[in-house]
């Protein structure tokens, strides 16, 4: 098996040549995009056509230098209109797609990849399957998808959202700890966090609502259709940085020295704005809803976070935090 910088190196020749569209690329220019010798560019060259990749070299050129180029005729995914880089992302990528284990969508993206794995060599799928080894992905945590009747409820809710009929939905409420039926106008389901959602309208309270999947007990499609009367923002939960659809207030927080780099390296919401401290540290500022998700995100950064504001934020978090304390005896005597 190849080690992990010469499959990185052959997927990276294999996307050069590709690139140039017939053109093709000599080895002395793959040589140096690869800061390698052309020794090992031609052994590289060797496994790609052993594995099966319709490569062939172009001597017709004037100046006599040989090109390497990619046989599309010889590759039935152009005939799709995938080019074979494409084709070969498309099939590495079904490992970014199990997030979609257990909904209505599994069996049409298992049967999807079958036949893009179908327009591939085996030699060829041999070589893409080390990818996953040296570009790995993990997921968010998981919600337990195990029980045929979320999936039975998951593609009713498809179907009410796809043809925008009514549903009586049967619900535990976490909040309120008791189980409810609803009358719900289901717009929208969204994956978040290793979660499905329904986005619903609910006439008796005259809002948009959202449903966990697991949470539900039962779906039963109505005949009476419905029209949307609220438009939904194109992004799933905009506001929040968990699964909540509340309205966003502007939140300002202090991150101490020790975690600013991190901290202003990533992007947690559309809405951030940076603004670097003088004892290195950095202030953040979101408009953001206040919620659950906004919290533990907080409080994970322990004492090298503190809200500014709102104040009703801020007592919440050095609320949790002390209750945390309390749960470990004698810490105060530390």
């Amino acid at each position: 098996m190849p080690r992990n910088a010469e499959v990185i190196r052959q997927w990276t020749i294999l996307r050069e040549i590709e690139r140039t569209r017939g053109a093709g690329v000599t080895i002395d220019e793959l040589a140096s995009l690869c800061a390698v010798t052309t020794r090992t560019i031609r052994r590289d060259l060797q496994a790609l056509e052993e594995a099966g990749f319709p490569l062939f070299d172009d001597r017709s050129r004037e100046d006599g230098r040989t090109r390497w180029a990619i046989n599309g005729q010889a590759f039935r995914g152009v005939a799709a209109g995938l080019t074979l880089s494409e084709l070969c992302a498309l099939y590495f990528s079904r490992t970014l797609l199990e997030a979609l284990s257990g909904t209505p969508f599994r069996d049409g993206v298992e049967s999807a990849f079958d036949k893009l794995s179908s327009a591939l060599a085996p030699h060829m799928r041999q070589f893409l399957d080390q990818l996953p080894r040296v570009i790995a992905s993990k997921p968010d945590p998981m919600r337990k998808r195990d029980d045929p009747r979320q999936q039975r409820i998951s593609a009713r809710l498809l179907e009410a959202t796809l043809r925008l009929r009514q549903a009586s939905l049967t619900y535990h409420s976490q909040s309120s700890d008791r189980t409810k039926v609803y009358l719900v106008h289901p717009y929208r389901l969204a994956h978040a966090q290793g979660g499905l959602y329904l986005l619903a309208y609910v006439p008796e309270y005259r809002e948009v609502r959202t449903f966990a999947l697991e949470r539900m007990h039962e779906v039963s499609l109505l005949e009476e259709r419905f029209t949307p009367i609220q438009e939904l923002p194109d992004e799933a939960f905009p506001h929040s940085l968990g699964v909540h659809s509340g309205p966003p207030e502007r939140v300002d927080i202090e991150f101490e020295p020790a975690v600013a780099e991190y901290v202003s390296a990533r992007a947690w919401h559309q809405s951030q704005r940076m603004e670097p401290m003088p004892d290195g540290g950095v202030r953040m500022t979101l408009d953001v809803c206040l919620d659950r998700a906004l919290q533990s995100w907080i409080l994970s950064f322990g004492p090298f976070a503190r809200v500014i504001a709102p104040e009703r934020l801020a007592r919440d978090i050095a609320e949790q935090i002390e209750k945390a304390r309390s749960r470990y005896p004698g810490a105060e005597t530390r």
